[in-house]
């Protein structure tokens, strides 16, 4: 079993980090996964896959490259560089992105024997100009892929980490970190799973330990010195646009567009930053029919840690599960 031992200084000290160039690498790794893990991923892949795929046919160098350094056990360490962790914003992409593209290609290639588990392939065993490649196949996902959807996916990521820290509030490590990347959880006696079924374990006393949240269904670890990080994918309601419930044609009519998405997202309680990413309106209008429903009774808040939960009332339940014109109840 593969675990960290995080004294309680390491926890207190803990952060969250929005990264670009991880989000950037994982969309990275959706891609040559080709794998949607909901609705809204495989909208996004249909439309971005054919692009991506053909870039990589014309440059068999640098998707032979990809391949060897996402390995079926471990990435290479230089494509998933541990972000800096200086502030929730962190640091630019094009100032993450330097670190890949200035490491040293002796160090790519010990990178890749781990990620490959064996020799490198001919193609790539000679090659000074790795890092660049590496540089530029990631450059090119950020801008033709992710940057398009920054402002919306920086919400989502900007939402979950809203929520983690209210979840933390609640219920202690334990309940923050249970869900957040598959085989991930608090074991007790300050030890956190990282990875089930391996030999990994470490102690890992007086370091940066982050968590970094990314939108594609992509979770890893890396760490660099006196720096840990655990990326993970954001909640899955979230991420996913295909995953927002149907809003009954009668409701629509009954109170706008706006207020009936919102009443029909809040069968589950979330805050205003998590509604103002999951439906893109912007915050003022989402404020205003908050009020609304909260005057008509079908919406309640409550007060979790420093967030405000909004959440459905048994007036908002039946409103949202009456049947439409030709339906008959049960």
């Amino acid at each position: 079993m593969g675990w960290w031992q995080v004294d309680a200084d390491t926890l207190a000290g803990s952060r969250f980090v929005v990264s670009p160039l991880t989000e950037a690498v994982a969309t990275l790794r959706a891609l040559e996964d080709g794998r949607a893990a909901h609705p809204g991923e495989r909208a996004w892949l249909d439309t971005h896959l054919p692009a991506y795929r053909a870039r990589q046919a014309d440059d068999p160098i640098t998707a032979l490259l990809v391949r060897s350094a996402f390995g079926r056990t471990w990435n290479a360490d230089f494509i998933t560089p541990t972000p800096t962790g200086q502030t929730l914003t962190g640091q630019t992409f094009d100032d993450e992105l330097s670190r890949i593209r200035e490491t040293p290609p002796a160090t790519v290639r010990a990178d890749l024997l781990v990620s490959l588990g064996g020799p490198l392939p001919a193609l790539l065993a000679d090659r000074d100009d790795l890092p660049q490649r590496a540089a530029s196949v990631v450059e090119w996902v950020w801008a033709e892929t992710v940057l398009p959807y920054w402002p919306r996916r920086r919400r989502l990521i900007e939402a979950d980490v809203l929520a983690r820290t209210a979840q933390l509030s609640r219920g202690g490590w334990a309940s923050a970190l249970g869900d957040m990347r598959r085989g991930m959880r608090w074991l007790g006696g300050n030890r956190l799973q990282i990875r089930p079924g391996t030999d990994l374990s470490q102690e890992i006393p007086g370091v940066r330990l982050m968590f970094v949240p990314v939108t594609p269904e992509q979770s890893w670890v890396s760490w660099d010195a006196d720096r840990y990080a655990v990326v993970y994918p954001c909640a899955g309601a979230l991420a996913d646009e295909g995953a927002r419930p149907p809003v009954p044609g009668p409701l629509r009519t009954l109170l706008g567009p706006g207020r009936a998405r919102l009443l029909a997202l809040l069968g589950s309680p979330k805050t205003t930053t998590q509604l103002v990413a999951l439906t893109d309106q912007g915050l003022g209008s989402v404020g205003r029919h908050l009020r609304v429903l909260l005057d008509a009774g079908l919406i309640a808040r409550r007060r979790s840690g420093r967030s405000v939960l909004y959440f459905r009332t048994e007036a908002g339940e039946v409103l949202v599960r009456a049947p439409g014109p030709g339906t008959r109840g049960d």
